[in-house]
């Protein structure tokens, strides 16, 4: 028996793949019989007709990107005030320094530029490195 037409035509009717659709071998002559849209589909409400479920992986859910601590950025203006306020703390303080005849000159470029490049997080992190080169 040459069903092909008639799974073609379940195809149509269904809007499924080739391969989903079964046909049962007990019902063959019914299925054989059947020539409308209408027959197919009563024919597959009754079970002649089988749908296959669909084959292949799950679905992963996508997981969500952690920003790391590297990527957040602050606005630019609070960036830049905090560097304005940490640098002129921390240049305030060498020039305390200066005055006081505590640092050479070669220290203090050594130093400003360090605090230019950001190279002090705090002013006791500065002052650390001034106690260890005095020592």
């Amino acid at each position: 028996m040459n069903l092909k037409n008639k799974k073609s035509l379940a195809v149509k009717v269904l809007k499924l793949g080739r391969e989903r659709i079964v046909f049962l071998q007990s019902r063959l002559e019914e299925i054989k019989d059947a020539i409308t849209k209408q027959d197919i589909r009563d024919l597959k409400k009754e079970g002649a007709i089988v749908v296959k479920e669909i084959k292949g992986r799950k679905k992963v859910k996508k997981k969500k990107k952690v920003r790391g601590v590297g990527k957040i950025k602050k606005k630019v203006n609070k960036r830049k005030q905090e560097y304005v306020k940490m640098t002129r703390k921390l240049r305030k303080h060498v020039a305390v320094k200066k005055k006081s005849g505590e640092l050479s000159k070669e220290e203090i470029k050594d130093i400003r530029n360090k605090i230019r490049n950001r190279k002090f997080s705090s002013l006791r992190n500065l002052k650390e490195y001034t106690g260890g080169l005095r020592k």
